[in-house]
């Protein structure tokens, strides 16, 4: 699957939208992709993770034994990508601002997890889930996500096999340009904001 044949799934499902968005991280961006919208799907979603599991099988040679996510955004995700890879899936959840293993979910000490996302801006939420997995006993060979918005600026500290990798920009409250600015902002993540 193309880059562009990516970009079109999320465009036909209206999950590439433009506007004004405070991003989670407290950025603001002129673009934000609604990964749900996407995967609500199932067809959509399967045709995505079978794409980034054959280029994850590619790039990241090892085997898992299971696939972790943070939640919101990486659960849906994280859960086709388990089907996908053959192995089980879990995820993490904010509890008191700290990604936590809950609902019965346990990492066998020294299992290797690759670590699913939906789509990296910063990596802040990655390098949170994967400290999150070391901290449970796994190993974090790698992780993956549908797409790549810091058009692989993003430092994880693992590799990062992404389905599509785009650059859009993302501006500091105070840095906002004036045209974005003009554009009334609205706040469309999962999370309450960190500013």
């Amino acid at each position: 699957m193309t880059e562009e044949e990516v970009l079109v799934e999320f465009r036909t499902a209206e999950a590439l939208l433009e506007g004004h968005f405070v991003l989670t991280s407290g950025l603001h961006s002129p673009s934000y992709l609604q990964c749900a919208r996407v995967m609500m799907d199932a067809d959509r979603g399967a045709r995505l993770c079978a794409a980034l599991a054959r280029m994850v099988r590619a790039r990241l040679t090892m085997p898992f034994d299971m696939v972790a996510s943070p939640a919101m955004g990486g659960v849906v995700v994280g859960y086709e990508m388990g089907r996908q890879m053959g192995v089980p899936a879990i995820f993490f959840e904010r509890v008191d601002g700290t990604l936590t293993l809950r609902r019965g979910f346990s990492i066998p000490r020294g299992a290797t997890c690759l670590m699913v996302e939906d789509i990296v801006t910063t990596g802040l939420s990655s390098r949170e889930c994967i400290d999150a997995i070391v901290e449970a006993g796994g190993v974090v060979p790698g992780a993956c996500c549908l797409i790549d918005r810091s058009g692989g600026g993003a430092d994880i500290g693992v590799p990062l096999v992404a389905l599509a990798r785009l650059a859009i920009p993302t501006y500091e409250p105070d840095d906002v340009p004036e045209a974005l600015a003009r554009v009334p902002a609205s706040k469309p993540g999962s999370r309450s904001l960190r500013m």
